[in-house]
């Protein structure tokens, strides 16, 4: 692990990377990304930006719990700087990333992902300036291109200089950075029996940045993948916090959009209480009860389920913790809770069978699938084109400027990843609005 860079002001570097995320861009637009339910609605539901707000709030808790038990029982004591670090600095770095963990997440959640890595894998074949389209990229970056990963994104959106923009992205230190590396390899190098290389955290465009946080951290190489690495002791907060909410979230919003009755719910949630600590979940059985408000008596049992998951995560971590600051912990902490408690794993059955495949969730990921592979459709074989037809330039001209820094190269694929950049950028609103006056659905006019 890195020593904390010393800071010149009142605030440290960590604490700043937490409010550069706040005031960003990337950050901003999660306000207008579905996280589950389709956006907007009269009924309040969880979107990208208040789900990635919860995670942090979880994530500063586990932070500062975990930081000082390191603290006290892992760090000597003489050692100032890092009982700084772990006693006061860890909770803003596990939150910090918890607000960052999404930013790469392209619009309509991960149907949005799909769209792109579906249109180069259906389009793999197309002839494109004499050539299919396939042939025209490595085999290392086609990998990047038909499995497109948010998680990777992310990295690209926190830390490359794009055209007119600052330098090193947002500037966030590297001990940030490697906290959401939840998946530190290529898309060469995914193997579905690790479940730190279950998906990939880079792209091959941003190599350099990862490969200068994996170094400079001194983080573990994982010695049966070449260039591939453990995860940083830090991710299993943040996946943990991640893990928390959105199980346990989705199932409030399903009660106050009326998919899921207030019994089913408030059953869900009291189990796990149940089988977590009984003595609580019988407090909070009855006190769920003396409040009239069906949504605010969900919303009470919610806060405890989440309170009593941060306790479960913390003890998982604290005993695993010898292999966890070592690089040798091959599983995760709400993956160890969920053996000794069947209710966490019942209630993510339930959201899969009665959340995850109700009709509107499913009509917005189709339709949202369907806008952003036709968006990609008219991009990609412009920026491809060498004599570019008049429709071809045209489009080209509506990329933003800042995403039109390597359009001129001779790559490729770095040409394609501009266009990437662009349209996993967008917002739900953003790319539907887009989508209807390129297809002449909408026109467009200054009012």
């Amino acid at each position: 692990m890195d020593a904390p860079r010393q800071s010149d002001g009142p605030r440290s570097h960590f604490q700043r990377d937490f409010d550069r995320l706040i005031f960003s861009s990337p950050f901003r637009r999660l306000q207008s990304k579905t996280q589950v339910f389709p956006l907007p609605g009269s009924k309040f539901v969880h979107n990208r930006l208040t789900h990635s707000l919860e995670v942090a709030s979880v994530g500063r808790s586990l932070g500062s719990m975990v930081g000082n038990y390191i603290a006290e029982h892992v760090i000597d004591p003489k050692d100032e700087q890092s009982l700084n670090f772990y006693n006061n600095d860890l909770a803003f770095v596990v939150s910090s990333a918890c607000l960052a963990h999404d930013v790469g997440n392209p619009a309509f959640g991960h149907s949005g992902e799909k769209a792109i890595s579906n249109y180069f894998i259906d389009q793999a074949d197309v002839i494109i300036e004499g050539k299919p389209l396939k042939s025209h990229f490595k085999p290392e970056q086609w990998s990047d291109l038909i499995n497109f990963e948010g998680n990777a994104n992310a990295l690209r959106q926190l830390t490359r200089k794009f055209k007119g923009k600052s330098q090193g992205g947002l500037g966030l230190t590297i001990t940030t950075l490697a906290s959401i590396l939840k998946y530190p390899c290529s898309s060469t190098q995914m193997s579905k029996s690790k479940k730190h290389l279950k998906k990939y955290g880079y792209f091959q465009a941003d190599r350099e940045a990862f490969d200068y946080i994996a170094t400079n951290l001194g983080m573990n190489a994982d010695d049966s993948e070449k260039g591939a690495y453990k995860r940083h002791p830090f991710v299993y907060l943040v996946e943990a916090a991640d893990d928390i909410c959105y199980s346990i979230i989705d199932m409030e919003d399903a009660h106050r959009l009326g998919i899921l009755s207030y019994s089913e719910v408030s059953r869900s949630f009291i189990d796990i209480l149940d089988q977590l600590a009984s003595n609580d979940a019988k407090r909070a059985k009855a006190n769920s009860e003396l409040i009239e408000d069906r949504n605010e008596s969900i919303a009470y049992l919610r806060s405890k389920v989440i309170n009593s998951l941060v306790d479960a995560s913390y003890a998982v971590f604290v005993s695993r913790a010898d292999a966890i600051l070592a690089g040798q912990y091959n599983d995760t902490l709400i993956g160890e809770i969920e053996q000794r408690v069947p209710a966490l794993p019942e209630l993510v059955s339930l959201s899969v069978d009665q959340i995850y495949r109700h009709k509107e969730v499913l009509e917005i990921e189709i339709a949202g699938y369907n806008l952003l592979y036709e968006l990609l459709d008219l991009y990609v074989p412009a920026v491809l084109a060498i004599k570019k037809k008049p429709q071809q330039q045209t489009m080209l001209r509506l990329l933003p400027v800042q995403f039109t820094g390597d359009i001129d190269s001779s790559s490729n694929y770095l040409r394609v990843m501009n266009v990437l950049d662009h349209i996993s950028s967008m917002t739900d609103v953003f790319a539907t609005e887009h989508f209807r006056k390129l297809k002449g659905i909408e026109i467009a006019s200054r009012q």
